[in-house]
């Protein structure tokens, strides 16, 4: 446990962004898997929102650094090319 206020403070804010990067990953994997559920049932509306909604969070995770920019691409352009394989 760190002794100065500054540091105990700093801590105190690890802690709390730590919490909230976690949350969005773990959102991001709930997307994941729900939009595969969904191809797989032939739901593709419902898939298609997923994704949608996928695709935001993802741009907001690279944004502010949770995930790297060519990892976000490629999920992306991974479930979008299921997406349209699934559609034909």
């Amino acid at each position: 446990m760190p002794n100065k206020q500054a540091s105990i403070k700093h801590l105190r804010q690890t802690k709390k962004r730590q919490a909230h990067n976690d949350k969005l990953k773990s959102y991001i994997k709930f997307l994941t898997n729900a939009s595969k559920k969904a191809l797989d049932a032939k739901n593709f509306e419902e898939a298609k929102t997923h994704i949608t909604r996928f695709q935001q969070i993802m741009d907001k995770a690279v944004k502010v650094g949770i995930v790297k920019k060519n990892k976000a691409s490629r999920k992306k352009s991974s479930l979008m090319k299921s997406l349209a394989k699934a559609g034909k």
